[in-house]
């Protein structure tokens, strides 16, 4: 029979639903996901004999953890249908200073570089540096979430760190990110295969989300190729703000969304470039 929680045990979990629903949004990078894992951690709760719980944040935070990597790690064996749960956060914003607002619901993203550096871990990596650096969740928790010591948590937290770090090197100013994109843009609404391959990173990669399944372009030169194919489409294209950087987005007649792209820039060229125009995951797409 299913236990139920008393209401001292709800009310106590209800004032830790935020924390947790963040923390499992930031291990996986969806709200959707991370709404499943706080539900999930209730209906454990709820069978749960609450004598047996001395501490209620800490029981709860493990209890997320596990799921969530239970959830990373299905990710990873599964990728085919993983994929594109980094674009249903992506906030979209007009191109000139988000009010208050729209501020907040940035805030409240993971920021796209991040999430992609974060996708290059693995499960353990992923949940390690998050709940350490992000929350400060005690390294002792961690292995214990993992099944491990707490120095072979430290240990892969700390390798986590460095792999985000050698990825997150200085993209420049706004300003610097914003020409960058407005050269491409420019480059390939004219049609200039020697300005796109100025503007883009020699190992530049770019992502397709459609309806059929991800479709990834590697090389400079292949992208600049595609890119003067569509040149009109480029041309009709919006500026935007996605998550707060520089992108560019386009409307059907009907005022559908058509495509959003965001781009990924280091050192002054673009090294990453993400497109969706699956309808589904375009839907899902916080529009601001």
């Amino acid at each position: 029979m299913t236990a139920h929680p008393s209401g001292l045990v709800t009310e106590a979990f209800e004032a830790q639903r935020d924390r947790l629903r963040a923390l499992a949004y930031r291990v996986l990078g969806s709200h959707a996901d991370a709404e499943d894992v706080v539900q999930e951690a209730w209906v454990r709760l709820s069978r749960q004999d609450e004598a047996a719980i001395g501490n209620l944040a800490g029981w709860l935070t493990t209890v997320v953890g596990r799921i969530s990597l239970d959830v990373l790690r299905s990710r990873q064996a599964h990728p085919e249908t993983a994929y594109g749960h980094e674009f249903a956060d992506l906030v979209v914003t007009p191109a000139d200073e988000p009010a208050p607002d729209e501020q907040v619901a940035l805030a409240d993203s993971v920021g796209f570089a991040l999430l992609v550096v974060l996708d290059s871990l693995t499960p353990g990596e992923r949940l390690a540096f998050v709940l350490h650096d992000m929350f400060a969740v005690p390294f002792h928790e961690i292995g214990h979430i993992l099944g491990k010591s707490a120095d072979a948590a430290k240990m892969i937290a700390s390798r986590a760190r460095r792999k985000v770090r050698a990825a997150d090197r200085p993209a420049g100013t706004g300003r610097e990110h914003q020409e960058v994109v407005q050269a491409f843009r420019a480059a390939a609404a004219g049609g200039d295969f020697e300005a796109l391959l100025r503007v883009l990173d020699p190992d530049v990669r770019l992502t397709v989300d459609t309806p059929g399944g991800l479709v990834v372009t590697l090389g400079a030169t292949e992208v600049a190729a595609g890119a003067r194919r569509f040149a009109g489409e480029v041309a009709r294209q919006r500026p935007v703000l996605v998550n707060g950087v520089p992108g560019h987005m386009s409307w059907r007649a009907d005022g559908t969304p058509l495509s959003v792209i965001a781009f990924t820039v280091d050192d002054g060229r673009i090294t990453g470039i993400h497109i969706v125009v699956d309808p589904a995951k375009l839907a899902a797409i916080h529009l601001a």
